[in-house]
């Protein structure tokens, strides 16, 4: 796996890194659905920006995310870009 600047940090917030290095993931948490909903419209329109788009469920106040770079079989800067920016919409 590179060495991904940043990564540290996004584990530090709550990210999880999966055993194989290759993913990394997130539960997040919110009042109602209505703010998982805004969040998940929030996050949409940055990773279309980006160009890099999550793989994620949500059940009533809840979503959880796995970010992974498909087109290189890992992580990649992308990936932790879009947490960081996960991160400070969440709140």
């Amino acid at each position: 796996m590179e060495e991904l600047d940043g990564l540290d940090e996004v584990l530090t917030a709550g990210w999880t890194l999966a055993e194989d290095g290759k993913s990394i993931s997130r539960s997040f948490r919110f009042a109602d659905f209505s703010q998982a909903f805004a969040f998940m419209t929030a996050v949409a329109l940055s990773a279309e920006k980006m160009d890099h788009h999550p793989d994620w469920t949500n059940a009533y106040n809840r979503v959880d995310v796995t970010l992974s770079s498909h087109d290189i079989g890992g992580l990649s800067a992308r990936d932790v870009k879009l947490a960081k920016r996960m991160n400070a919409l969440a709140g």
